[in-house]
C-alpha cells in the first residue's frame, strides 16, 4: 500500500496482518521502504520485541510504546529519513 512506502507526519499508524509466527516476513515487509525514521514493536514476548528491534531498518525503534522518548536521547533516521544519528553520516 502506498501509506505503508511513503514517510508520512501527522497521526498516522499502518497497521499489517501477518501470519502467526512470520517474524522475517514482517521484517522484510517493515524494511521494504526508502525511509526508516521510526518504528513501534508492540508484543507481550520481550525477546521477540529485542529480536525485531535489532532488525529494523528504523532510527528510533519503540517497543510497547510510540514517540516516547528523551530530548537528551539520540535521534534521526535511516535510509532517506533525517540526517542519520546525532547529526552524523548516514
Amino acid at each position: 500500500m502506498y501509506i505503508a512506502q511513503e514517510e508520512s507526519f501527522g497521526p498516522v499508524m499502518v497497521i499489517s496482518k501477518f501470519k502467526n509466527g512470520d517474524i522475517d516476513g514482517v521484517l522484510q515487509r517493515a524494511n521494504a521502504t526508502e525511509y526508516g525514521l521510526a518504528s513501534g514493536v508492540f508484543t507481550k514476548d520481550i525477546n521477540k520485541a529485542l529480536y525485531i528491534s535489532e532488525k529494523l531498518e528504523a532510527g528510533t525503534v519503540f517497543i510497547n510504546t510510540y514517540n516516547k522518548t528523551d530530548v537528551a536521547a539520540p535521534f534521526g533516521g535511516f535510509k532517506l529519513s533525517g540526517f542519520g544519528k546525532d547529526l552524523g553520516k548516514f
